[in-house]
């Protein structure tokens, strides 16, 4: 999530990588929210299910969060941790992206809904807090399995309901869980799924890496035709020894292998670990408009983990 995206690519016949961000997406037809229902009922059990798409091999249900309980309790605390403040406590203000939230635990910005999800809510801040621009314009949640739950390679998809909305930013993403040691990017960074309100119909997966960071980072840009903040949708990993794939609804739309790295250093045979988020402004958020609403929620149904039976 931190620091440059960019690419294009046309569902069934290429994908082309870039090294910038700002290039048009391209079209997938959906069926909106009558499909993420009918998805959702096909994966009530998710260990007979399986995983919605993946190209290579038999995959097996590894771990789960339901985010099941009761309204207002917190996510599971054995799976999540939570960045808080403005970034500047760590030494990067504004999280290293010029971001505008103010990360928080509390339960008016985190927690389960009592109906299967869990809820990030971004709101505007009632100038108490202070950050580096001063007086805090807005609060959200930012939650970490760094610690907790780590894991490297599988089938990684989670169904989310972005916020819609333009300086939104939300994401789902990955971090090297060296990260303390060797700082970023060599640390590895895997964006699952990125979205920015300003360009509403359009999903981004990116890698950085040591060579390959910001604005070089290898992304996947697609488009859906519609406004993604319009549905439930599954947004998928797939992460095998020297290849990375993206899915989104079961769909490939993004691939990064070893050998597209060059003679850059492939960081992505170690334990990451998870984040959710929902990010304001910054680099590739953007500038929040007017009509932009908040409160602002992002749902998220569940977090699954699938390992191939032979591994």
């Amino acid at each position: 999530m931190p620091m440059g995206r960019g690419s294009t690519l046309k569902l069934g016949l290429a994908v082309c990588l870039v090294a910038a961000f700002g290039v048009p997406g391209t079209a997938l037809g959906t069926d909106g929210e009558a499909a993420a229902d009918e998805t959702r009922a096909a994966l009530l059990e998710p260990d007979a299910a399986g995983p919605v798409g993946a190209a290579t091999g038999d995959w097996v249900l590894d771990w789960s969060d339901e985010f099941d309980g009761p309204a207002g309790t917190a996510p599971d605390p054995e799976t999540w941790g939570f960045d808080l403040g403005d970034g500047s406590a760590k030494g990067l203000t504004g999280w290293g992206n010029n971001e505008l939230e103010w990360y928080t635990d509390d339960p008016a910005n985190v927690g389960l809904d009592g109906e299967g999800h869990l809820v990030i809510t971004v709101r505007e801040a009632d100038g108490s807090l202070e950050c580096y621009y001063g007086p805090c314009l807005y609060t959200s949640a930012r939650l970490l399995s760094q610690d907790r739950f780590e894991f490297q390679h599988g089938y990684l998809e989670a169904r989310i309901r972005v916020p819609s909305g333009a300086g939104l930013w939300p994401a789902f993403w990955l971090l090297g869980s060296n990260i303390d040691e060797v700082t970023w990017p060599t640390s590895g960074e895997i964006d699952v799924m990125e979205y920015v309100g300003r360009l509403p119909n359009e999903v981004l997966g990116t890698v950085h890496g040591p060579g390959y960071s910001g604005a070089a980072g290898i992304s996947g840009r697609i488009g859906l035709g519609e406004p993604v903040a319009a549905a439930f949708h599954t947004f998928a990993l797939e992460w095998v020894p020297g290849r990375l794939a993206w899915y989104l609804d079961g769909g490939l739309y993004h691939e990064v292998t070893r050998e597209q790295v060059g003679t850059h250093e492939w960081v992505f045979e170690q334990p990451f670990f998870m984040l959710l988020n929902v990010a304001v402004g910054g680099t590739l958020g953007g500038l929040v408009f007017p009509d932009t609403a908040f409160p602002a929620e992002m749902l998220v149904d569940y977090v699954r983990l699938y390992r191939q039976e032979s591994s």
